[in-house]
């Protein structure tokens, strides 16, 4: 069976996923697979049959489908994922149309969270610097997940971070942070992207890291 997390409001997306894989991984092994480690030759194994250890597992993709690549050969795949006998679910931003009618035809379970028009308005990016002043870690991941939903350029959400270490340090708010922990921050952060960049790294992939392990 294929399960798809998808769409742009992406709190209440997290929420519903996170709720349906507890319960549903349970008593199963689960593979986790995203941008970064995603193996066609894993793949194929996992949609073709049982393992050696296992009779039924739960394999979650997430993102997998913002690389061109890794969509197509998913998408090229999805029949032989839907005849499986283990489960597939797929966390996403928002998928165009033709995406969603793959997963239709073969009868996956769509669960699609839509921000309303209201709350489309332009991104407020210093929700992340409130989160990252109050070292709140789950929401900093989760404003940083909506800002890339919505288009937010990460050089906008790197200069609004570093603008906040900094007007912690001058104005001596040490109260969630200890000072070097700030110095820290705000030296990592200046050359994050570049340095990604300059590697040949997916920049936002490595600024998703980053805000993941920064405390």
């Amino acid at each position: 069976m294929i399960y798809l997390f998808s769409g742009d409001d992406t709190k209440t997306k997290y929420k519903n996923y996170e709720k349906f894989v507890e319960t549903a991984s349970k008593g199963i092994e689960g593979f986790f697979i995203n941008r970064n480690n995603f193996d066609r030759i894993q793949i194929e194994s996992l949609y073709s049959g049982a393992g050696l250890f296992f009779s039924k597992c739960l394999v979650v993709f997430t993102d997998v489908f913002e690389r061109e690549e890794t969509r197509d050969f998913i998408l090229e795949k999805l029949d032989f994922i839907s005849e499986s006998q283990n489960d597939f679910v797929f966390l996403e931003g928002k998928l165009n149309k033709p995406v969603l009618d793959a997963f239709k035809k073969v009868r996956a379970e769509l669960n699609i969270f839509e921000l309303t028009k209201e709350k489309k308005e332009k991104f407020n990016s210093f929700l992340l610097a409130n989160a990252l002043g109050d070292r709140d870690k789950l929401n900093l991941w989760i404003y940083f997940r909506q800002a890339m939903d919505k288009g937010v350029g990460m050089e906008e959400l790197v200069g609004v971070l570093f603008w906040k270490v900094k007007d912690m340090i001058l104005k001596k708010d040490f109260r969630k942070f200890k000072e070097k922990e700030l110095q820290d921050f705000s030296a990592k952060i200046s050359y994050l992207l570049p340095q990604a960049r300059k590697e040949g790294l997916d920049d936002e992939s490595v600024f998703e890291q980053f805000l993941l392990e920064a405390f």
